[in-house]
């Protein structure tokens, strides 16, 4: 795969499955799916649909155990609660952009890749503090 030209145009880099999954670049214009559906799963499946009809390859698929909620999130949720502020309740899944953000902090914190997935390494990294 070739590395993308040089230019000036601002992008997000969006990993929904984390670190180890799947990585997209969103330009402005990705606003438009989202003001039409706020969810990022719907926003990035559809832009992701729109580059395949125009004929873009295949991602690869990603390791699909990183999205998966799991058995140890809502002792996460809560820590994460107990470290940064979140405004909802812990449920023991983590969704939302407020968990989203408090994993991510603590994951900065810690020196994990900062992608707001809390994945085994992330788990057991909260076990021990």
């Amino acid at each position: 795969m070739a590395a993308l030209p040089a230019d000036s145009m601002q992008a997000s880099l969006l990993l929904p499955m984390g670190h180890l999954g799947p990585a997209f670049l969103a330009y402005a214009n990705f606003d438009v799916y989202t003001q039409w559906n706020q969810s990022l799963v719907y926003a990035t499946t559809a832009a992701y649909f729109a580059t395949r009809l125009a004929g873009a390859p295949p991602v690869h698929r990603g390791n699909a155990e990183a999205a998966k909620p799991r058995a140890g999130a809502g002792g996460a949720e809560e820590a994460c609660g107990a470290r940064h502020t979140m405004s909802a309740r812990p449920d023991g899944v983590i969704r939302g952009a407020d968990a989203r953000a408090a994993v991510k902090a603590v994951q900065q914190k810690l020196g994990l890749p900062a992608d707001s997935i809390p994945d085994p390494a992330f788990l057991a990294a909260l076990g021990k503090m």
